[in-house]
């Protein structure tokens, strides 16, 4: 088999491999993807990106599969990255380059992107992302006591699933040890996230627990999700600042508190390119650990 050319991006330490396919022909397997995202015995990364051409009318097509291999719907960061991939791998209409509003097909539907700053984008780029709706639940769910005791929580989607658990202290909820059990509470999983609002500004501080991952440095839907939870219980306005772990996104919030249009603005960042043989790789993955 021929070598497979990945490229490698991060949101905010949140990172993808990037396959360019514009025609949709390159066969991975759930288990390749696996293999590519495990961090000693392939490549690493929190997920595999695959851009191909469109198919609904839009600019560009984004598969996202998680870590473990499994499909995802959409990705905030990994939306920001995908359209500066495409910028670098020349798939966008000229316009994007003067701040054109790019339409980005998903498993969620299609979202509207564009680079911030004229011209090209180098290696590092910030980029705005509608990411359409963030739909609240407004009854709290119920959940184990044993995982989580006296925490306001709230179900949201955002095109993805989330389990967003508002606290005072981060500490109060250990997501290394329950993030598995909170993940597995809904049939397919979600994505959950412990949120505090800071005192003072509105900001968010934010852990995320990302559904087929685990522990991970940032979340884009997450962040949009925390934003939204916060707002709908008067602890957040409409420009919400959420610091993750690997560091901070802007995301705005307008209309309904249970089910604002959500605006992400953050950035992408390219780190290099590498060439995978899938037999090797495959190979690897079958040494005894």
């Amino acid at each position: 088999m021929p070598a497979l050319t990945l490229s490698k991006y991060h949101g905010l330490g949140n990172d993808f491999l990037v396959l360019v396919d514009p025609d949709g022909t390159v066969g991975l397997e759930r288990g390749d993807v696996a293999a590519l995202c495990e961090r000693h015995r392939g490549v690493g990364a929190d997920g595999v990106l695959r851009l191909s051409a469109p198919a609904g009318g839009g600019d560009l097509r984004m598969e996202l599969r998680n870590a473990d291999g499994g499909a995802a719907e959409t990705s905030g960061n990994g939306l920001r990255c995908a359209v500066l991939a495409a910028a670098h791998a020349g798939l966008l209409p000229a316009g994007a380059f003067d701040g054109s509003t790019v339409t980005v097909e998903t498993g969620a539907g299609p979202v509207a992107a564009r680079l911030l700053g004229a011209g090209r984008p180098g290696a590092l780029a910030s980029v705005a992302v509608a990411m359409g709706a963030a739909t609240v639940d407004p009854d709290p769910p119920s959940l184990p006591p044993s995982l989580v005791d006296g925490v306001a929580a709230r179900r949201v989607d955002v095109g993805n699933p989330h389990l967003v658990l508002l606290v005072d202290d981060l500490a109060a909820v250990d997501l290394g040890l329950v993030g598995p059990a909170l993940e597995a509470s809904v049939p397919g999983g979600c994505n959950v996230e412990v949120v505090r609002p800071l005192p003072g500004d509105g900001g968010l501080q934010m852990k995320v627990w990302e559904r087929g991952v685990g522990l991970t440095e940032a979340c884009g839907s997450g962040s949009c999700a925390a934003a939204a939870t916060a707002r709908l219980l008067g602890r957040a306005g409409e420009r919400v600042v959420v610091a993750n772990p690997g560091g901070e996104l802007l995301v705005e919030l307008a209309g309904s508190p249970s089910r604002p249009s959500v605006t992400l603005t953050g950035p992408a960042c390219r780190i290099g390119t590498v060439s995978v043989d899938l037999d090797d790789l495959r190979l690897g993955g079958r040494l005894p650990a």
